[in-house]
């Protein structure tokens, strides 16, 4: 089997090596996320909840006992931080809980006895607030990419080289399987081959346009119904000089890139 450089999923073979700024990664940390593989995903997705609720339970535990709450637990007289929390640091975490995910049973509820209190509730709801945002956002930013939707974009098994109006053309097929169209659909083709310029410099992966009708705006597809992508091989086509039997042995490939936005979600 043929090493390729991009599969027919679209997955790239590329691997990056040697890569000593990493850093880099962490300053998109939105990307880096997106970019993560599912189960890595979930598990940040579930320790960014995890912590922020243990975090902010651990501080409703600690003004509790900073304040004396915790010694007058049975004492009605005393006015507490937080109504009904005892001496466990459960009931601190199911605060927290209930507070940043504005679930509001009603059992444990904060007093106006308690400006430091107040002060961290106000916090924790701005916080949880951007938590969700950045985690929904991701979750949806994943779901949503658009290597699913090409799942039910189609290429032809099989490229032809063929006359065409009494011009030889390199030709291939693509079809949509859904009925919700793609927007501004545009293709293009790549030639990945290697070559060794005139002053003796190798190139292992030099990428070469193929014209699929920039010229003439074919490019721009109206994607209802499959559609022959066809490149015309003239004298600007990398493929003027090769032979049939050269075609047959030659080491390249040819990549195709389909672009649009899906009309359903944008």
């Amino acid at each position: 089997k043929r090493q390729r450089y991009v599969e027919k999923d679209g997955k790239c073979n590329v691997q990056h090596g040697n890569v000593r700024e990493t850093y880099r990664y962490l300053t998109d940390i939105f990307t880096t996320l997106v970019d993560l593989k599912w189960r890595f995903s979930l598990l940040v997705f579930i320790l960014a909840y995890a912590i922020t609720w243990l975090f902010f339970g651990l501080i409703w535990w600690f003004i509790a006992y900073c304040r004396g709450d915790l010694d007058h637990l049975e004492d009605h007289a005393w006015t507490p931080c937080v109504n009904n929390l005892n001496g466990l640091k459960v009931s601190a975490f199911l605060f927290s809980i209930e507070t940043e995910t504005t679930i509001g049973y009603g059992h444990r509820v904060i007093t106006d006895k308690c400006p430091e209190g107040i002060v961290l509730l106000l916090l924790q709801a701005i916080l949880g607030s951007m938590v969700n945002a950045f985690m929904v956002g991701c979750m949806f930013v994943k779901i949503s990419q658009p290597n699913k939707r090409a799942e039910t974009l189609v290429f032809s098994s099989h490229a032809v080289v063929s006359l065409r109006d009494d011009r030889l053309c390199l030709m291939f097929r693509v079809g949509d399987l859904r009925d919700s169209h793609i927007v501004e659909a545009s293709i293009r083709a790549k030639l990945i081959k290697s070559k060794q310029t005139q002053e003796g410099e190798f190139i292992p992966l030099d990428q070469t346009d193929l014209s699929v009708g920039f010229e003439t705006g074919d490019d721009r597809l109206f994607l209802v119904s499959p559609l022959i992508i066809s490149h015309e091989i003239d004298e600007r086509s990398p493929f003027w000089d090769v032979s049939r039997h050269q075609l047959e042995k030659d080491d390249f490939e040819i990549v195709v890139i389909l672009e649009g936005m899906v009309e359903a979600t944008g």
